[in-house]
């Protein structure tokens, strides 16, 4: 750049081409103790500092946001600690249900009361249900309800949140006292679509687009394992139960 400027001094030497320098040549003041002490550059405080001191500034703040981050990731890792921990147990409590309806109250308890939340909903898709009717937290309904009420969000294969339309909450959390204002709507699949969870929240904002649902889809392709054998034995012990007619005597 020196010999340019100088065999060529018509051409000025414009600041991006000290920048380049500067980039390439990174140790320039290494030997310009002088030239160094007398930068100066203006300063918050009003007063001109050194450049050395502009370093140290620099780096002091590079230190405090590197430590802001560091303290912001940790947060991070303690919490999704204890959202693992939590949704362990509520699993190995899940795997001890028997029935539906014993898994319907698991997952109600567990999160309401472990992880805070306000309503829980196990929805079960079979066509031979009739008005959906509430059994503590289980739900069956007929599979083509459910696809009139959320089209297209069935299809997907992670959880959707969101505040969703009234009749939508309504659907999945019935004969609530306190309406639910978010919610978190899980697919459930063993081959094809077998249910759904649903997660709700009386804050409006609970649930969002831009949440996370990596535990959310932890729990549910647990239970999308779990639940099928549950879902036949509870079909034969209806078929057992249910009345033989006949003329009698």
């Amino acid at each position: 750049m020196t010999d340019q400027a100088a065999t060529n001094p018509s051409e000025a030497v414009t600041e991006t081409d000290v920048v380049a320098y500067l980039k390439d040549n990174p140790d320039f003041f290494l030997h310009q103790d002088e030239l160094l002490r007398s930068l100066t550059l203006p300063h918050d405080s009003g007063r001109a500092i050194s450049l050395v001191e502009r370093q140290v500034h620099l780096f002091r703040e590079q230190r405090d946001t590197l430590r802001r981050e560091l303290g912001e990731l940790i947060d991070i890792a303690r919490h999704n600690d204890r959202l693992f921990e939590k949704s362990k147990q509520l699993l190995m409590q899940v795997i001890e249900a028997r029935t539906l309806t014993e898994v319907a109250s698991v997952l109600d308890d567990c999160i309401r009361n472990d992880f805070g939340l306000d309503a829980t909903s196990l929805v079960i898709l079979d066509e031979r249900a009739g008005e959906p009717t509430p059994d503590g937290a289980l739900l069956r309904v007929q599979p083509e309800r459910a696809r009139e009420r959320f089209s297209g969000l069935l299809e997907g294969q992670r959880a959707v949140c969101g505040q969703f339309r009234d009749d939508q909450r309504e659907f999945l959390f019935p004969e609530r006292d306190t309406p639910v204002a978010s919610v978190a709507l899980v697919p459930l699949r063993h081959q094809s679509l077998i249910g759904l969870l649903a997660i709700g929240s009386h804050e409006t904002g609970y649930f969002d687009e831009s949440m996370g649902s990596l535990f959310l889809t932890y729990i549910s392709d647990t239970l999308s394992r779990l639940l099928p054998p549950l879902i036949s034995r509870h079909d034969r012990a209806g078929r057992i139960a249910a009345p033989v007619t006949g003329t009698g005597q």
